[in-house]
């Protein structure tokens, strides 16, 4: 039986990358341990349903904090992944097959949970014909279904490698946020996403509009990979020309020493500077942080997005 706790067993197309050495990281990206009666609580709902968080398999920093206010971002179809980021902390193998309970396992716990706004994401499968699309739409309808009055928000694969017909079934489905992170910037990509195209991934932003006008966008990147600022100002610009809504942007940080290396921590200043720069060019929502993740704080987050979105159309009427 594969461990994945193991290293590597978790990542074996990493196994023979070579180890790099880990910067230390600087106080203002450190975080507390996890030990709340909220996060304890979160965790057993969690565990009860058998369902599988990216919290806990990407490793994210902010894990403690959101699940103390009860807040876990599902992720569906499994815990391994047909790609293999040289970024993500997600198992690369072969996925087992779709669990048909799932979607209605994750509306329980979204009620159990009392959620307002949940996010919803998965890992890629592109052994899938539709690279999961319908089960995200039956995940969507279930939530629907149990907990109408919660917002849904998705994180969505590329479907690289699936029909158009694949988009258009979880746009069908009315989520009310679609984000899709371009994660790097396009030079980057060969290394960090070596099974992603830039070019598809902006596109495939820019076709939800063109087949929901109304459906808010949301996309994100990383920075400390070795990216130049002015590479990252000109996604920002592709971004917009998809008309995407929402941008985040947050610090790499390395899960292993096979992993794709810090190339250095950007400091909060120039965190700033980049959501300055997002704003002047359009954004609705800007959130750039070191701790910034796709779905950290995506309630409150949703909340002013849809608030922008209001206010900048009154005052153009």
């Amino acid at each position: 039986m594969r461990d994945l706790k193991d290293p590597t067993q978790r990542h074996p197309e990493k196994a023979a990358r070579p180890e790099t050495i880990r910067l230390k990281k600087p106080d203002w990206i450190r975080v507390k341990a996890p030990t709340s009666a909220g996060y304890k609580a979160t965790r057993d709902i969690l565990r009860e349903n058998r369902l599988v968080t990216v919290c806990e398999e990407a490793g994210c920093p902010n894990v403690g904090e959101c699940w103390a206010q009860g807040h876990a971002t599902m992720m569906i179809m499994g815990e391994i992944c047909t790609r293999g980021c040289t970024f993500c902390n997600v198992a690369t193998g072969r996925p087992q097959a779709l669990d048909a309970f799932e979607p209605g396992r994750v509306a329980h716990a979204v009620d159990k949970l009392g959620l307002a706004h949940v996010v919803v994401t998965s890992v890629d499968r592109d052994d899938l014909e539709d690279g999961g699309a319908e089960h995200f739409a039956q995940t969507i309808r279930a939530i629907r279904h149990r907990s109408p009055g919660t917002t849904i928000e998705v994180l969505t694969p590329d479907f690289l490698r699936c029909d158009a017909t694949a988009l258009e079934t979880v746009v069908a489905a009315r989520p009310d946020v679609f984000n899709h992170n371009l994660e790097t910037v396009p030079g980057l990509y060969p290394e960090v996403r070596p099974g992603a195209r830039y070019f598809h991934s902006l596109r495939l932003l820019q076709r939800v509009k063109e087949l929901d006008p109304s459906m808010f966008t949301k996309s994100g990147v990383m920075v400390g990979l070795g990216e130049e600022r002015q590479a990252v100002l000109q996604v920002m610009d592709d971004m917009r020309s998809a008309d995407v809504d929402f941008l985040t942007i947050g610090q790499y940080l390395q899960p292993t020493p096979r992993h794709h290396a810090v190339a250095r921590f950007v400091t909060p200043d120039e965190f700033s500077a980049y959501e300055i720069a997002a704003r002047g060019k359009g954004f609705l929502m800007v959130s750039a942080t070191p701790l910034t993740r796709s779905s950290y704080h995506a309630g409150e987050d949703f909340a002013r997005l849809r608030a922008a979105r209001e206010a900048r159309l009154a005052g153009g009427a």
